[in-house]
């Protein structure tokens, strides 16, 4: 497959897809505005051009010729208002916390330019190519990661992505932490000076819990497919049944993600030598953790493809305000709440818990496969002679440490609001906190389903010479190829970091996709 950069570009102003926003924000797609964008920024910009021609017997426009928030009855003179942008800019950009990676910053800058390309915002066709320019030239506002409550959008994460583009504060260029205006010179881009509503059309918006989000929603797919394949070789090691996984069952209770389940298994344990030598045994049914993973994986698949509904929605979506519309008679610019942040906060809470649900379940096989009781013939935790070595156990200690951390993480940050701007924002998303929790959860998520991966390959190893499926089977080569099988007590810490970032690369998924095919 071609890399992204040899890729036609993301076109601005045309509707964007999730995958769309991965291969820019990850794998540095290039992106550049379709023209209908450009004349649809020209004249919703004409629009605000007017106003500010009339001077101070203008009408009062919200952020246009007033002040913001709280303040937003106080009139701003004519010949204050580029010094009110800029002001705006240096007052929000009061993040604390850790700085946020290149991924998600670029991720930010593709949906603000986004946004803007729409052309209901009435800003100038300069500042959507200095957007561009950042993407283009490799450079990424530092953004710290807290401080946005998700009510008028992102507010701090934004004015400090804004900030960069008027020449202040810090970026990174290729990678390299500057002043910002040493990186825009580095990068051969100029400081943008910022007119009428401009720094409000930069800073109002979803797009720090949106980029986030999205591309933490995008990895939690990938891992619903990778929990399929643990789950087929934890079933392998421990003499497990794919009875359970029948069409006809999915038939009769037909949710999709279910039914895609259950098809992935069948597909992932066809032709096993390990199922058929125990076709015949007196066990009925397999623990629910074995025999219900269609049903729990599946709805997990199906609260993630709603969020994912969600946030391409909202990547396309106008979240700044005011709103200029274009019409027949005069320009209008409406005030409303486009910016709240609340559709998207309570999809990322959902997607939080469903991605976490994950990994309670791959716990639970972890467990099944170091526990003597439940394993069917396998050594206490997995381990050559047992006693002398501990092998497994304090493996599945950390996957229910990241279980348990993950139940704290998953409640709700949508539930919650504290009134901002002398309670002008009286009502809050929180959305924010949302997608910073989902991105936790995510990476413990993944951790946990190594482990799942370490462990089902060990029972695997000690079920020789019979042999899994074809796919199982090239899902334990793989992870043997990075990690050796485990013979003797070692510090497993490594071998979980190395399955860790085997999953991330995606080698394992393309590796075992090869034999069954897509398991998306």
């Amino acid at each position: 497959m071609s890399s992204p950069n040899t890729l036609a570009p993301v076109l601005l102003g045309r509707p964007l897809s999730l995958l769309d926003l991965e291969d820019v924000a990850r794998r540095r797609r290039p992106v550049s505005v379709c023209p209908e964008a450009r004349a649809r920024t020209m004249a919703s910009r004409r629009a605000i051009d007017d106003i500010l021609e009339a001077g101070d017997g203008a009408p009062a426009v919200y952020g246009v010729n007033t002040g913001f928030g709280a303040l937003a009855e106080t009139r701003i003179a004519a010949s204050d208002i580029a010094v009110l942008q800029r002001n705006l800019v240096r007052s929000h950009a009061s993040g604390v916390g850790p700085d946020l990676g290149d991924a998600d910053v670029r991720a930010m800058i593709l949906l603000r330019a986004q946004v803007i390309a729409l052309g209901y915002s009435g800003v100038r066709p300069q500042v959507l190519d200095a957007l561009v320019g950042l993407l283009e030239r490799g450079v990424c506002p530092r953004i710290p990661a807290q401080g946005s409550v998700g009510a008028s959008g992102d507010l701090a994460p934004l004015a400090h992505l804004a900030l960069t583009l008027i020449g202040e504060g810090e970026a990174r260029h290729e990678g390299t932490l500057l002043q910002a205006s040493e990186a825009l010179a580095r990068a051969g881009l100029t400081p943008v000076e910022l007119v009428a509503k401009e720094g409000l059309a930069l800073i109002n918006g979803t797009q720090y819990m949106t980029a986030l989000g999205a591309l933490a929603v995008s990895e939690a797919a990938d891992l619903c497919a990778l929990a399929d394949v643990a789950g087929a070789m934890s079933l392998e090691a421990l003499m497990g049944s794919r009875r359970p996984f029948d069409e006809r069952l999915m038939h009769v209770r037909p949710h999709p993600g279910q039914a895609t389940v259950a098809r992935n298994l069948r597909a992932l344990l066809t032709e096993s030598e390990i199922m058929t030598s125990h076709a015949g045994c007196a066990r009925v049914q397999d623990a629910y953790s074995l025999r219900c993973m269609p049903q729990v994986h599946g709805a997990s698949r199906d609260a993630l493809s709603w969020a994912a509904e969600v946030l391409t929605r909202e990547v396309n979506s106008v979240t700044d305000n005011p709103t200029v519309f274009l019409t027949s008679d005069a320009p209008e610019l409406l005030s409303g709440g486009n910016f709240h942040g609340q559709p998207v906060a309570l999809a990322l809470d959902l997607a939080a818990i469903a991605v976490a649900e994950l990994a309670n379940i791959s716990e639970r096989r972890v467990e099944q496969l170091v526990n003597p009781s439940l394993s069917c013939g396998l050594p206490p935790f997995l381990a050559p002679q047992s006693g002398l070595n501990s092998g497994f156990m304090i493996a599945q200690v950390a996957s229910a440490a990241l279980v348990s951390e993950n139940k704290v993480l998953c409640h709700p940050a949508s539930v919650d609001s504290i009134p901002t701007s002398a309670n002008r924002e009286d009502h809050v998303s929180m959305g924010s906190i949302s997608a910073r929790k989902l991105s936790q959860v995510v990476e413990n998520v993944r951790a946990s389903i190594a482990i799942e991966l370490l462990g089902a390959a060990q029972g695997i190893d000690l079920r020789r010479p019979l042999r899994p499926s074809a796919a199982v089977a090239a899902a334990h080569a793989t992870v043997r190829r990075v990690v050796p099988k485990l013979e003797s007590d070692r510090p497993l810490y490594q071998d979980i970091a190395t399955v860790t970032a085997l999953i991330r690369s995606g080698e394992l998924l393309r590796e075992v996709e090869a034999v069954t095919g897509s398991l998306r």
